[in-house]
C-alpha cells in the first residue's frame, strides 16, 4: 500500500449504502450466518471469471512471495470461495489449513471498535466527550508546535483535549512508533509504549510524550486504539480480553480468536516471515521493532486493542459477516444497524489535510475516508476501485486484510504471514479487482 498523500478528506456519510442493502429483494436478504453457496452463480458470480482470483493467489504463493495463504469470499452470507494455498511453515512443510491461526495485528482494531460501540450503545460514552473524562492522566499533554533544524521540538499547551470521536478516527494527535522519522515516534520507541506492562502502564508511558498536532487538525495512524482498549477496561472493570470473550467472541462463536494461542492449539499457529533484501527470498521473522518476535504462545503482558489478537480465517469472517448483517449473526445481535452505519461513516473533516500517517496505509483522498476504526470508501469509482459504496476495511502488519461491502452484501478475508509487504502488487487491491470483475450479476 502506498504512503498517504497530502490530500483532503470529505465529510461524506455512507448511509446510502445501508439503505440500498435494506432495499434488496427478500430473496437476496442476508441470511443469519455463513453457509456454502450452491454455486457462485447463485449469488451473482461467474465461475470462470472467479477462477482468476484463485489463480492469482496461487501464483503469489508459487512465486515465493508468501509461504501460504487462506482466502474466504462470501455474499449474502453464502461462501462463494474458501481456499488454502502453500504452507503454514516452510521449515516443517506443513500445508496451510482452514483452521490455521494467524497473527492479525491491526485487524484487531475493528474488533476493539465494536467493543467501544457496544459501550456506546449502553450510554457509557459519547463521541464528543473529552478523552480526559476516562483518562484524566492526559489532562496536561503538550503538543508539538514546531521542530527546529536540529530536530528539537518546541511545545505548546493543548487547545483542548482530544475527543472520543478523534481517538476513534486517528485524529487525536498521538504518535505510534511504527516509524521513527518524527521525534514523537522516536519517543514511543524509546519508552516502549507498546511493550508496557498492562494497559494502565501503557497510558502512563503516554503522559510525557507530546501530541504531534493539535487534536482534530490532522490524521495520523496512532496508538489511539490501544487507548480505546484501556477505556474499555476502565468503563467495564474487566480486562480487554475478558470483555472481548464475553461480548464478542463467545456470542459470535469465534472460538480461535484471543490474545494468545493455548498449548493445545500451538501447532496450528502459522510461522511469520519477512523478505530478505539481499536474496529476495522470505525467511522467518525473528524480531519486531528491535525486540524478539513475540511467540503468541503465552498470555501477553499487554492486551493490545490496536494489534494483539490471533484469529482464523473463519473466525474473522464471522466477525465481518456480523457487520455485513448490520450487527447480527446467527440470531445473536452485537450492535444495532445504526451503530454499524455510524462506524462506516467518514468522520474526517474536509479541511483536515493528511500528510503522513506514521506508517504505510491506503492512499486517502476525497473518495476514501476513515470512520470509527475502519477505512471507508465514500465514492468507489472515483477511488478507482470496483467495490461498493460504504465498504469498510483494514489490514494487519503481517499482510492480512479484509473488507465488508454493505452495498453488495459481500465480505472478503485474506490471511498471510509476511511482514513489510509481499514484494509485489498489494494483495488486498488485487483481491478487490479480481472479486468484483467476477460479480457480473450484482442484482442477484
Amino acid at each position: 500500500m502506498a504512503v498517504l498523500s497530502a490530500v483532503s478528506l470529505a465529510l461524506a456519510p455512507v448511509s446510502t449504502s445501508y439503505a440500498q442493502a435494506a432495499k434488496r429483494p427478500a430473496s437476496a436478504a442476508a441470511p443469519a450466518g455463513l453457509s456454502m453457496a450452491s454455486s457462485p452463480e447463485a449469488v451473482g458470480f461467474d465461475s470462470q471469471r472467479l477462477k482468476k482470483l484463485d489463480a492469482y493467489m496461487a501464483k503469489v504463493v508459487a512465486d515465493g512471495r508468501v509461504a501460504g495463504m487462506t482466502t474466504l469470499l462470501a455474499r449474502h452470507g453464502k461462501i462463494v470461495s474458501y481456499n488454502t494455498y502453500g504452507n503454514k511453515s516452510l521449515a516443517t512443510g506443513e500445508p496451510m489449513s482452514k483452521d490455521t491461526i494467524f497473527r492479525i495485528y491491526s485487524m484487531t482494531k475493528p474488533i476493539t471498535g465494536v467493543a467501544m460501540m457496544i459501550l456506546f450503545e449502553e450510554g457509557k460514552w459519547r463521541l464528543d466527550d473529552p478523552v480526559t473524562k476516562f483518562v484524566p492522566e492526559f489532562k496536561n499533554l503538550k503538543v508539538v508546535k514546531r521542530i527546529d533544524g536540529n530536530g528539537r521540538m518546541e511545545l505548546e499547551d493543548m487547545a483542548r483535549p482530544p475527543t472520543m470521536r478523534e481517538i476513534m478516527s486517528h485524529t487525536a494527535g498521538f504518535g505510534y512508533g511504527l516509524q521513527d522519522e518524527h521525534p514523537v515516534d522516536k519517543l514511543f520507541r524509546e519508552k516502549e509504549v507498546l511493550g508496557a506492562n498492562g494497559l494502565k502502564d501503557m497510558i502512563n508511558r503516554h503522559v510525557d510524550i507530546p501530541l504531534i498536532y493539535q487534536p482534530g487538525t490532522s490524521w495520523r495512524y496512532s496508538s489511539v486504539v490501544d487507548i480505546q482498549g484501556y477505556i474499555v477496561e476502565k468503563i467495564t472493570g474487566q480486562t480487554l480480553g475478558q470483555f472481548f470473550e464475553q461480548r464478542i467472541f463467545r456470542p459470535l462463536k469465534m472460538s480461535d480468536t484471543a490474545f494468545y494461542v493455548p498449548p493445545a492449539k500451538a501447532s496450528r499457529l502459522a510461522a511469520v516471515y519477512v523478505g530478505n533484501r539481499d536474496t529476495g527470498k522470505i525467511e522467518e521473522a525473528k524480531a519486531l521493532f528491535g525486540r524478539d518476535m513475540p511467540t503468541y504462545l503465552t498470555p501477553p503482558r499487554l492486551e493490545s486493542g490496536g494489534g494483539g489478537l490471533v484469529s482464523t480465517t473463519m473466525d474473522y469472517a464471522r466477525f465481518a459477516q456480523m457487520l455485513a448483517n448490520g450487527g447480527e449473526l446467527d440470531g445473536v445481535r452485537i450492535l444495532s444497524p445504526a451503530s454499524v452505519e455510524l462506524m462506516g461513516t467518514n468522520v474526517i473533516p474536509k479541511n483536515v489535510l493528511v500528510s503522513s500517517n506514521g506508517t504505510t496505509a491506503a492512499r486517502f483522498n476525497e473518495a476514501v475516508g476513515f470512520g470509527l476504526d475502519f477505512m471507508v470508501v465514500n465514492d468507489p469509482r472515483a477511488a478507482g476501485t470496483l467495490e461498493g459504496k460504504g465498504s469498510m476495511s483494514w489490514g494487519g502488519a503481517a499482510g492480512t486484510w479484509f473488507w465488508v461491502d454493505p452495498t453488495n452484501d459481500l465480505i472478503f478475508v485474506g490471511m498471510i504471514q509476511r511482514m513489510g509487504g509481499t514484494g509485489g502488487d498489494d494483495l488486498g487491491s488485487m483481491a478487490r479487482t479480481l472479486t468484483y470483475q467476477a460479480l457480473v450479476h450484482p442484482e442477484k
